[in-house]
């Protein structure tokens, strides 16, 4: 499913028109964004966990040259961790 396809699912399943689910997925997407970039955690009880985790530097290897060694650097990247309810739906 991508996003044109969730948009009007929402909108069919909420009973809103399509403009309406757009505005509230953008608000959604923008507020993830915004409180992971400021390191907190959205948490949606049952469903799962948005949060920014930092992967350290390391040394790696560079593709085009593999004799040459490199230094990866820092980065934070987001993670998701589904909630009991997801999980237990997925099982069955």
């Amino acid at each position: 499913m991508n996003k044109a396809q969730l948009i009007e699912s929402v909108a069919i399943k909420a009973g809103v028109s399509k403009k309406e689910a757009d505005d509230v997925l953008k608000a959604f997407e923008d507020l993830v964004m915004e409180n992971l970039k400021n390191g907190s955690e959205i948490t949606l009880t049952g469903f799962g966990t948005f949060s920014a985790k930092k992967r350290s530097s390391r040394r790696g290897v560079n593709p085009q040259k593999p004799s040459e060694i490199i230094t990866i650097p820092e980065v934070t990247v987001p993670k998701f961790k589904a909630g009991k309810t997801l999980k237990d739906f997925l099982k069955k």
